[in-house]
C-alpha cells in the first residue's frame, strides 16, 4: 500500500498553489461586493436626504371671508353677488407652484349658484401667501323654488351651509428646475357656514381647506 504521506512534493505544489488562487478569487469577489454594496448605501443615503429636503407638500387653502347678502330676502333669491376671499400657502421649501388657471364655483347642497375665474395665472414662490379675493354673480331664484325654500329652512336654524369648490391646473418648479408641462389638476373643498345675514360664521373663518389632485 502507499503511503499518503510519502506523495510527491510536487502535489503538494499543485494544491497549496490552488488553495491561494481560491483565496484570492474569494477575496476579491469579497472586494467587489463590498464595494458596491457601498455605492448603493451612499446612494440610498443621498436618496433619503434629497426626499426630506424636497419633500413636496400641498399648498394649503383656508377661506378668511365669504358673504351672500342676498339670502336676506325673503320673496327669492335676487341680490345674486356673492364675494369671498381666501389664503393659499406654499409651505414648501425648495418647491415653487404655477398656478396656470383657477376658477371657483358656489354651491348649495349640489345646485351650482355661480361660477367665476379667479383672475390670471400666477406663480408662488416656497415658503409664500398669496391672497385671492373675487366676486360670483349667482343665479337667480324665484321665491316658489324647492331650492330657495330649502334655504329658508336652514336660515331659520341660524346656519346656512355653501360650498366653495376651487379647481386649478398646477405646475412646480423644484429649486432652479422649472417643469413646464402640467403636473395636475388640484381640486379644493371649502365648507363655508353663514348666518341668516349671510356673512360667514365665525366657526369658518380660517377654515382650512381639503385639496386633493387628480
Amino acid at each position: 500500500m502507499s503511503n499518503p504521506a510519502a506523495q510527491p512534493p510536487h502535489s503538494n505544489r499543485r494544491y497549496y498553489a490552488s488553495r491561494v488562487k481560491e483565496s484570492l478569487t474569494g477575496r476579491a469577489t469579497k472586494c467587489i461586493c463590498s464595494f458596491f454594496l457601498t455605492l448603493l448605501l451612499i446612494g440610498a443615503v443621498v436618496a433619503f436626504v434629497l426626499w426630506l429636503s424636497l419633500r413636496p407638500h400641498r399648498p394649503r387653502f383656508h377661506i378668511e371671508q365669504f358673504s351672500i347678502p342676498g339670502i336676506k330676502q325673503d320673496g327669492g333669491f335676487q341680490n345674486t353677488v356673492i364675494t369671498f376671499n381666501l389664503t393659499i400657502r406654499n409651505p414648501n421649501q425648495n418647491i415653487g407652484i404655477f398656478y396656470d388657471q383657477m376658477e371657483a364655483q358656489v354651491y348649495y347642497r349640489e345646485t351650482l349658484f355661480g361660477v367665476t375665474a379667479l383672475g390670471p395665472p400666477f406663480y408662488q414662490g416656497p415658503k409664500n401667501t398669496t391672497v385671492v379675493a373675487s366676486r360670483i354673480n349667482g343665479t337667480p331664484l324665484p321665491g316658489d323654488n324647492p331650492v330657495w325654500q330649502m334655504v329658508l329652512a336652514d336660515r331659520f336654524t341660524g346656519t346656512v351651509v355653501f360650498r366653495l369648490d376651487i379647481t386649478a391646473e398646477v405646475r412646480s418648479k423644484v429649486a432652479a428646475i422649472y417643469n413646464g408641462r402640467r403636473d395636475h389638476t388640484m381640486h379644493v373643498d371649502c365648507q363655508v357656514e353663514v348666518g341668516p345675514d349671510g356673512v360667514i360664521l365665525p366657526r369658518s373663518v380660517d377654515r382650512r381647506c381639503p385639496v386633493y389632485f387628480y
